[in-house]
């Protein structure tokens, strides 16, 4: 059961105005000038309405973002820039969280907490309004009252549900209690995600009346002036993402609900949910369309996971070859798959020849291939360099980052729907979703009769490390062919696009820190010890499936 506490944010230090998020949030909730804040029953709807666009950028412009591509596997870069050559360097190290060494990202942290916590307030005058107007409504009319309570539930959902994946543990908000010296009690990561559920069920109540005033102000989703149809299959999604991602080894996945995973995935968004960012939008696009496309030094593809591609032995040569010496330099990686998501050809020069865009400059996101061969590689770790990155959204970087932009792909919710019908066992829907993926890019359809049945064929994708030494490959799983599916379609999109499945899966690097502690700056106000996560110690990945 999750207990509902107090309004009062967890970032007890300050309610910063998020007036570098967004313009409608200007002033300190605690502030004795917060009255000036809520006085205007529109003000408030505004605020309501912005708390998507603050809480998505928060999880694209951060420090976190590059840290959960690295310690997944998704992405490679020995650069302390965002703290990643220390966050991808194995061993493991841990998550520093002390004065002396501040690695818990309280911005995120924070931020979330922050949003959540206006987001409450809000909640709160605007319910007061209403109930002392003669009509009952607080805004023009009673329909825009309960639109605007709909997007402040979803967006609350919003920010508890990152804060559930991202921390072990959090406050939860309590949109009744304008009581500003609460302090809510920090929660464990389920019980939060519990919350985070309950307030998008909420928002989906609210938008199922039949007096609902949507649709949507466009603005307050990247140009979507959503119908109340529409908002409520968004909500869905959000839905099946925070509930499929939330679990921190196998016995948590196990534990998930799995039929509710499905069913809201398939009641989810039914085309890519595209936002429109740069410009004077403040939808923004974070590191996808920046840093991770100037040089192969902030973004390679690490073979650990992507040689589970290959089909022509390289990648089990590559495996055999010292963990030191698996440079480009002593092994000459050259990636041949069916797949069109990868460069097609028999050698580098090959692929580079065949792209279709010359070094690569796609014009979507749906381009082909999804990654391409640079015409460098960038010293680091051996094991963490390559001649490929990915340029599937560069598109935006191209644009001067401005444009539509996924926000939440479709094949995310085809895909976890995916995961649940073989977890479940049923294994015709959950093939059928699968292989309807494996067909757009040239892979053959998989069969089985449960999800471990191995798949074959002399060309089979994905190949995987094999016991007892992990250095031979072999065809992979029905579920390997699930997974590697989602890590094709996932990399670079979202927050933990792979680090929240490898985590679930049992599939990081052993001692890859789990999530992050509550920050020092959190802990300390609560006048409680500070603690590290991750690098053999609490919140640690154990020896996981490929022996990495």
């Amino acid at each position: 059961m999750t207990n509902r506490f107090s309004v009062a944010a967890l970032g007890l230090l300050a309610l910063a105005a998020a007036g570098c998020e967004d313009s409608l949030v200007v002033q300190n909730t605690n502030s004795p000038e917060r009255e000036r804040v809520f006085a205007l029953p529109t003000s408030v709807e505004q605020i309501l309405g912005s708390g998507y666009q603050l809480c998505r950028n928060t999880e694209k412009n951060s420090n976190m973002f590059a840290q959960l591509a690295v310690m997944s596997g998704e992405s490679y870069s020995a650069l302390n820039n965002f703290n990643m050559g220390p966050r991808d360097a194995i061993p493991r190290a841990p998550i520093q969280n002390s004065p002396a060494a501040s690695q818990a990202l309280y911005e995120n942290f924070g931020g979330w907490s922050r949003q959540s916590r206006l987001l409450a307030l809000a909640m709160v005058r605007l319910d007061s309004v209403r109930k002392a107007e003669s009509d009952g409504a607080a805004l023009a009319t009673a329909a825009l009252d309960t639109r605007a309570r709909a997007v402040g539930f979803f967006n609350m959902g919003c920010t508890l549900g990152w804060l559930s994946l991202t921390y072990d543990s959090a406050g939860i908000v309590d949109h009744t209690d304008g009581n500003t010296e609460n302090v809510p009690p920090l929660s464990g990561y389920l019980e939060v995600n519990a919350a985070a559920l309950a307030y998008l069920d909420s928002a989906i109540a609210e938008a199922s009346k039949t007096a609902n005033g949507f649709p949507a102000n466009a603005l307050w989703f990247g140009g979507n002036a959503f119908s109340a149809a529409e908002f409520i299959r968004l909500a869905r999604s959000f839905k099946a993402r925070f509930r499929a991602n939330v679990p921190r080894n196998k016995a948590d996945a196990a534990a998930v609900n799995w039929a509710a995973v499905a069913a809201d995935a398939e009641a989810g968004i039914t085309s890519d949910f595209l936002v429109q960012v740069g410009g004077s939008t403040g939808w923004s696009i974070g590191l996808s369309s920046s840093q991770f496309h100037v040089s192969a030094a902030w973004a390679q593809l690490t073979m650990m996971y992507n040689g589970f591609a290959d089909t022509s032995g390289t990648y089990e040569a590559w495996l055999q070859t010292p963990m030191l010496l698996r440079s480009p330099l002593n092994v000459n990686f050259t990636i041949r798959t069916p797949d069109t998501r990868w460069p097609q050809g028999a050698t580098l020069d090959a692929q580079r020849a065949a792209a279709s865009t010359g070094s690569g400059q796609p014009p979507s996101y749906t381009s082909l291939p999804y990654n391409r061969v640079r015409g460098e590689w960038s010293p680091g770790d051996p094991w963490g360099e390559s001649w490929y990155s990915s340029f599937r959204y560069k598109y935006i970087r191209n644009n001067s980052n401005t444009g539509p932009y996924p926000d939440m792909l479709k094949a995310e919710m085809d895909l976890l729907a995916a995961e649940a019908y073989l977890r479940l066992g049923n294994m015709t829907q959950g093939l059928a979703k699968l292989n309807a993926s494996r067909a757009r890019y040239n892979l053959p359809a998989v069969t089985g009769t449960d999800m471990n049945t191995q798949i074959t064929g002399s060309g089979c994708v994905p190949r995987v490390p094999q016991p007892p030494n992990y250095t031979t490959v072999a065809c992979g799983s029905v579920f390997e062919a699930l997974k590697y599916e989602m890590r094709m379609e996932l990399a670079y999109g979202n927050l933990g696009g792979w680090f929240f499945p490898n985590r679930r899966w049992e599939d990081l690097v052993q001692g890859t820190p789990l999530f992050y502690p509550v920050p020092f700056e959190e802990m300390g106000a609560r006048q409680r010890p500070f603690y590290n996560v991750g690098g053999g110690g609490y919140g640690t990945a154990p020896q996981g499936t490929y022996r990495f």
